[in-house]
């Protein structure tokens, strides 16, 4: 299993655990720290673990790129996990912290989270969709 593939799924398995330690804080009578933490909760659930692991199980199994190339370019792969990663690690600090105490510079934080998530989309679409052909 390539690199970057085990990269992925190990990431993956960190978010699922971490979702669901943030589930049980969530489940608990808590204050707006906890409760903020619900949409981060969320984007762990679905980036982190749901996307982490569709993109890396897609990187391993699809068809070859071609045969220079098996997995596209391995540096759009790492562009993507780098800038899903990095959205992920704002977006779960800030979230709560914006339902705490707003404020204009975690507002951008959340928009850089954001920008970097699109980014990662947007760049597995590209290194993943010439793979995607008829036999």
């Amino acid at each position: 299993m390539p690199l970057l593939t085990r990269t992925f799924l190990k990431a993956a398995f960190v978010y699922l655990i971490l979702a669901m330690c943030a589930g049980i804080l969530l489940a608990l009578p808590g204050d707006n720290l906890i409760s903020g933490l619900f949409p981060a909760y969320l984007h762990m659930l679905t980036f982190g673990w749901l996307s982490q692991l569709i993109f890396g199980v897609a990187l391993w199994m699809f068809p070859k790129f071609n045969s220079d190339k098996p997995r596209g370019y391995e540096w759009i792969g790492w562009v993507t996990f780098i800038s899903l990663n990095a959205g992920l690690a704002l977006r779960i600090i800030f979230e709560p912290l914006q339902s705490i105490k707003p404020s204009l510079f975690g507002g951008w934080m959340l928009v850089t989270a954001a920008i970097l998530q699109w980014l990662a989309s947007i760049a597995f679409a590209i290194n993943t969709s010439p793979r995607v052909r008829e036999k």
